[in-house]
């Protein structure tokens, strides 16, 4: 396999030090890496693959003086608008993990278990969804394939690692009785039904990210979907409720089965013996588990499903990753 030459834009962030993790683990064919950061960054060191590098700073020339095949960014949102176009335009291809270009009509949204094709379509950049909407396209694509769902429900419990290490150390100063500084209210002993932004429709953005990128990811735009986003106090990994309306009859044990077959997805379903998915076991895995799987009996033909994933792999490194990997393998 012919190598690469590859960079990670915000190396030394919680998703940055992740990347170089799975990046480790899954082996790439890599020539020359690159570690890139803000000013305040710059200079200090991180090891890959048993070497140490010295993080660069991100500059608006770096992609015209390092030869870059692939970028791998998660420095936030403005930094991803201004310098992935560069990048892009010295023929790098970006995979982007903020919001910057999630819904931009000429930049394809990428689950590699649901939708890879789409990557054949990119113009430079690749956004990577957000974290809570990973997982559970994951779980709800091979559904839609077999029994075309009418309506989504998301309730989700998401992890404070979600929110970057401010988020982290809020639960953690929280635990010894210290006052918030990322989060509007104590997050220890809390769950706050607020996640990101109010909007005018009283939503959430992190709600109306999830309705709008489930829809562009599955291919779906009329789909009916409605989220409520809940920040709980879990170090790592997200969990979910996912209720689902069907427009075809199943048989559970059909519809079990079909999720059993699915790339990326383990099921933990035996509720005898107290088997079900766990952020605790889910954290560091790149797998998406699904559990408590029944039948919705308020409908004609419906399920309920417990849907579980590590935020900061699944839900945004080793997705990414798994981008990188399809192009080096596809194009």
């Amino acid at each position: 396999m012919e190598k690469i030459n590859l960079a990670v834009v915000g190396v030394t962030g919680m998703v940055g030090r992740t990347f170089l993790k799975v990046l480790e683990e899954r082996n790439l064919p890599i020539e020359n890496f690159y570690a890139f950061a803000s000013a305040r960054s710059a200079g200090s060191e991180i090891t890959f693959n048993g070497k140490n590098y010295t993080v660069i700073e991100l500059t608006e020339t770096s992609f015209d003086e390092h030869k870059i095949d692939i970028a791998l960014f998660s420095a936030g949102g403005g930094t991803s608008l201004k310098f992935a176009p560069l990048a892009a335009k010295s023929g790098c291809i970006v995979i982007d993990n903020s919001s910057a270009w999630r819904m931009d009509e000429n930049t394809p949204l990428v689950v590699p278990e649901v939708n890879a094709e789409d990557i054949r379509n990119h113009n430079g950049i690749i956004a990577n969804p957000n974290c809570s909407t990973i997982q559970a396209v994951v779980a709800l694509n091979p559904l839609h394939q077999a029994y075309d769902i009418k309506r989504v429900v998301y309730t989700t419990f998401q992890a404070v690692s979600g929110a970057g290490m401010n988020g982290y150390t809020d639960l953690e100063e929280g635990l010894k009785g210290n006052s918030p500084k990322k989060f509007p209210h104590q997050i220890a002993g809390n769950c706050l039904p607020h996640i990101d932004v109010f909007l005018e429709n009283g939503y959430t953005k992190e709600e109306e990210k999830m309705i709008a990128e489930t829809r562009k990811i599955m291919h779906a735009p009329e789909l009916k979907i409605t989220a409520t986003a809940v920040r709980v106090p879990v170090f790592n990994s997200h969990s979910e409720s996912i209720n689902v309306e069907f427009n075809k009859n199943f048989e559970l044990e059909e519809l079990v089965k079909n999720l059993e077959a699915a790339d990326g997805l383990i099921i933990q379903d035996d509720v005898n013996n107290n088997i079900y998915p766990l952020a605790l076991n889910a954290s560091g895995k790149d797998e998406v588990f699904v559990g408590r799987i029944r039948r919705d009996e308020s409908v004609e033909s419906g399920v309920n499903l417990w849907v579980v994933a590590d935020n900061i792999r699944k839900g945004a490194a080793t997705n990414a990753v798994q981008i990188a990997q399809w192009i080096i393998e596809n194009l």
